[in-house]
């Protein structure tokens, strides 16, 4: 069982009435998530923060509520996304096309804040490209390895069309030894050298390893690059990797790699093949 699954427990599929309102106020959604959705008692729901509103072509009438919910489970704080549709007083976490079982709240993400297109996380092309391509990824997911190398180099090799900007979202509880390799990532990329991200991705190594030493020599040996435990263990490296989880968690990503092209969501993941044909 996920770790989400145990902080819901359940998240019932119920509509549940509201005021007539075309938006219920923070206090409702408050009530309606303590009610309706955190349904394991030792989760403490503090808050709810809308993230976005935005509406659809095919659910006239609907308002789509992107939220977080702010928890509190075993003394630790997380922030868990959480979809509501509202229309007419009343609001549920899902709504299902009967035709085609296909449920709204798996194909619906916030458009991408134009501050996460920074210089920081600029990883391939020129910033001023025709398009831009957003990355969260672990480079220790299996999908990732398959999907992101293709979207280094498409962005390599076309610089004018495609900016590929990079998010870290190691997934710890999966691959413990993604939370080394990220920082040693973004060491690597702040002194420019981008191909040492790229050959991490190839990077064979036991998942579920944590000895640091064995993992900078890991990546010594497969990518050539020298980096020391004091610059992977430093303050601003640790802050980097914290704000990009919490990038991460506003934009409501719950896997890897989740892909934005020119800010909007691209569930397929493929596509940047459109943009360079």
């Amino acid at each position: 069982m996920s770790l989400m699954s145990k902080l819901l427990m359940s998240t019932v599929a119920a509509t549940v009435a509201l005021s007539a309102n075309a938006q219920p106020d923070t206090k409702k959604l408050l009530r309606y998530v303590k009610k309706s959705v955190v349904k394991n008692p030792e989760v403490k729901v503090k808050g709810v923060t809308i993230i976005e509103s935005k509406t659809h072509e095919k659910l006239p009438g609907w308002t789509i509520l992107l939220t977080t919910m702010d928890l509190e489970y075993q003394k630790k704080e997380i922030h868990a996304p959480e979809t509501m549709f509202v229309k007419d007083g009343l609001i549920t976490g899902h709504l299902v096309d009967l035709k085609t079982g296909n449920d709204y709240r798996d194909n619906i993400k916030p458009s991408v804040p134009e501050s996460y297109y920074n210089d920081a996380h600029l990883l391939f092309g020129n910033k001023d490209a025709e398009h831009k391509i957003l990355i969260f990824s672990d480079p220790q997911c299996p999908f990732c390895q398959d999907v992101v190398p293709e979207i280094f180099k498409a962005g390599k090799e076309n610089p004018t069309k495609i900016a590929v900007y990079y998010y870290h979202l190691p997934l710890l509880r999966i691959h413990p030894v993604s939370d080394v390799l990220t920082r040693v990532m973004h060491v690597a990329q702040h002194e420019g050298k981008m191909d040492v991200v790229e050959k991490i991705y190839s990077l064979k190594i036991n998942p579920r390893e944590t000895d640091m030493t064995k993992i900078l020599a890991a990546v010594k040996s497969h990518a050539g690059y020298s980096v020391t435990a004091a610059q992977v263990n430093a303050k601003e490296v640790r802050e980097a990797m914290k704000a990009d989880e919490i990038a991460a968690g506003k934009m409501m990503v719950s896997g890897t790699p989740t892909i934005y092209i020119d800010g909007e969501w691209d569930k397929m993941r493929n596509g940047y093949e459109k943009l360079i044909k």
